[in-house]
């Protein structure tokens, strides 16, 4: 079962994620916020929840160059600064969820 506290750092994350790839859309201002905003909302809605889809379609259907790997690098980090900018309680699954990611970002 996902905590409320895991809930508001996936929502964290999608509106990180949402502002860094609203940037390699060309999207700034009110666009970029609508973007970032609709993806954190995203998490809520189970039939919308998966933001790698919408972000690879989005930047597939706009030219975008970036791989799967770089879309899911920048959701492993989105995932860690959002872990840093929420309060957890220590032992939680995401303290070692965090961990782990930290631990595959630095892999050669």
């Amino acid at each position: 079962m996902t905590s409320a506290t895991d809930w508001g750092r996936i929502t964290l994350r999608n509106g990180l994620l949402g502002r860094w790839a609203a940037e390699k859309l060309g999207m700034t201002g009110a666009e970029a916020d609508a973007y970032a905003n609709a993806l954190a909302n995203d998490a809520f809605e189970p039939e919308r929840s998966d933001v790698f889809s919408k972000i690879r379609k989005d930047f597939d259907a706009a030219g975008v160059s970036q791989s799967d790997e770089e879309i899911r690098r920048a959701m492993n980090e989105c995932m860690i600064q959002a872990g840093n900018l929420k309060p957890r309680r220590r032992g939680d699954s995401l303290d070692s969820a965090a961990a782990v990611l930290a631990r595959n970002l630095i892999k050669p």
